[in-house]
């Protein structure tokens, strides 16, 4: 591949010296794109936006925050009201993670219906769920810096959980807090892990956008491009395309924003901590919910942990657990069913860990863990084995020109994913 010409004489001074223009050059504008993605192919690049969206107002908010338990809530508070549009910034970062997890929880769910976990994309879709644990741990690290009544008892509730560990639980427990129980030490080993996270999940994004660019892009249909024919130029096609879902996107976004700032929080983190006081129900926010109706739905302590973690960590292991040779779920009558249940699931699962745990919320909090569980160690291996899937096209363009699906096509024997 020969280097392209530019036009700007620095350009071509530095980019002869580094490539890093012709390296952009090739992987944001001719790298080669299935044609026949969705919309849904979006939301990986909302996500990226999400990000930089995050950094930049958490470090204008690091500017005006104190953290300290005696000056934090105030220190908010102030950023609230004297700081020059402070207000603006603590609620685009305060919605911004919720629309971060969004956008995130959508990307991997299209993953999930598309087969985008199988070969040869299997590290790329590990390192999406590196991501996705980073942002879990530095959203609940963001939950506490405000220092209200729901930050204080969440922080207390949570790292509390892994005193269940047993030998190093009570030390790992003790190394979190930096004393003997959660106070100003916690807070600021809690503000110092908040600001250097994301930094860390900007590193394995730049990862995760090396391992998709090694293989390319899956696609819907689910096999791969069989040359120029079925593919396009990123730029300016999905350039395009992707700015438009920003638009709609920074729509709901600004929406909840600056009219509805305070849907997804908490009214009790309003309240100052105070040690003294338990809230009537400790609840984590809403992307938390499902994992914390799993940690609820087990009497154990140890065992409710081990599952809480086991619900992300059998998603690493899910290219192994599927074994079709068939990506999409549109080829896979069987499984598109069962993946509805498991959204259906998840969704119960979050209104269940919005719940108290008593009554009839302990049972379905229960049989929806065990359906969860079941989904991906047991339902996937025998669809694999049983599962008879639909004939695929020749090529990710005949759906299209033949007028949807093979009928009428030639078809080929299905592919390994």
């Amino acid at each position: 591949m020969s280097a392209p010409e530019f036009r700007n004489g620095l350009v071509r001074w530095i980019d002869h010296r580094m490539g890093i223009f012709s390296f952009m050059h090739h992987e944001l504008h001719e790298y080669p794109t299935p044609k026949n993605l969705n919309y849904f192919w979006n939301f990986g690049s909302l996500a990226g936006f999400m990000l930089v969206v995050m950094i930049v107002t958490g470090i204008f908010l690091a500017m005006n925050y104190t953290p300290h338990v005696d000056h934090a809530f105030d220190s908010v508070e102030r950023i609230m009201r004297d700081v020059n549009y402070g207000w603006m910034l603590r609620f685009l970062h305060a919605n911004g993670a919720s629309f971060f997890f969004i956008a995130v929880y959508i990307h991997l769910f299209r993953g999930l219906y598309y087969g985008s976990y199988k070969e040869p994309r299997e590290l790329l879709w590990m390192l999406g769920l590196v991501i996705l644990v980073l942002m879990m741990a530095t959203a609940f690290m963001g939950y506490v810096l405000p220092w209200g009544q729901m930050s204080f008892w969440g922080a207390t509730v949570i790292t509390n959980l892994f005193s269940a560990i047993p030998w190093v639980g009570e030390s790992i427990v003790t190394l979190l807090w930096g004393g003997f129980s959660v106070d100003n030490p916690t807070l600021n080993r809690f503000f110092s892990l908040h600001y250097l996270l994301p930094f860390a999940i900007v590193g394995v994004v730049v990862l995760h956008l090396w391992a998709l660019h090694t293989h390319g892009s899956n696609n819907p249909v689910g096999i791969d491009t069989k040359g120029k024919q079925d593919s396009l130029p990123f730029h300016p096609y999905y350039t395009a395309k992707d700015l438009f879902g920003l638009g709609i996107f920074v729509l709901f976004y600004f929406g909840f924003t600056f009219f509805a700032p305070d849907f997804f929080g908490e009214p009790d983190n309003y309240i100052p901590a105070n040690p003294m006081v338990t809230p009537a129900h400790i609840v984590p926010e809403w992307y938390l919910l499902p994992y914390y109706a799993i940690l609820r739905s087990v009497p154990d302590k140890l065992g409710g942990v081990l599952l809480m973690f086991g619900a992300i960590g059998v998603l690493f292991i899910l290219p192994w657990l599927d074994r079709s040779p068939v990506r999409s779920a549109r080829f896979r009558p069987i499984y598109k069913q069962v993946y509805w249940l498991l959204v259906a699931d998840c969704l119960v699962l979050g209104w269940i860990g919005a719940n108290p745990p008593d009554g009839m919320f302990i049972v379905i909090g229960r049989a929806a863990t065990v359906y969860y569980f079941a989904h991906f160690l047991v339902l996937l291996p025998l669809l694999s084995v049983f599962e008879r899937p639909l004939p695929l096209p020749a090529s990710i363009s005949e759906p299209v020109l033949k007028g949807g699906g093979a009928a009428g096509g030639t078809v080929k024997p299905m592919e390994k994913a």
